[in-house]
């Protein structure tokens, strides 16, 4: 579901800045220089949305078994990096298809875009 959500976000944010994308490419920037711009916006998005997800997670756990006598919280710190990690990976992965959008982008076209 999240994957999704990144997909939908960059293309509505490659929409909505075909001007400026056709205006980068105007002035040099290159094919693989806006697939990378649009692979790290993923990326970043994706590892906020991890850290935020995994430390609301930590948070919660401990607000809702501090109550509990004798239960002893376990948090897997390994697992939860491995998991961060991995959002930023899905990032980069949800990023495929609308970095190539962009970067095929008309320059011709996508300055006159409105």
């Amino acid at each position: 579901v999240s994957l999704f959500g990144i997909v939908n976000t960059l293309v509505l944010s490659i929409t909505e800045r075909t001007a400026e994308i056709g205006m980068l490419r105007a002035i040099g920037t290159t094919q693989r220089q806006i697939r990378r711009i649009v692979r790290w916006e993923a990326v970043i998005t994706a590892l906020i949305g991890g850290l935020t997800g995994a430390g609301l997670g930590i948070l919660l756990s401990i607000v809702f078994t501090r109550p509990l006598d004798g239960f002893r919280l376990a948090i897997p710190i390994p697992t939860i990096v491995g998991l961060v990690i991995l959002s930023g990976v899905a990032g980069v992965l949800a990023a495929v298809l609308p970095a190539r959008r962009a970067a095929r982008l008309d320059v011709l076209k996508a300055l006159a875009y409105e």
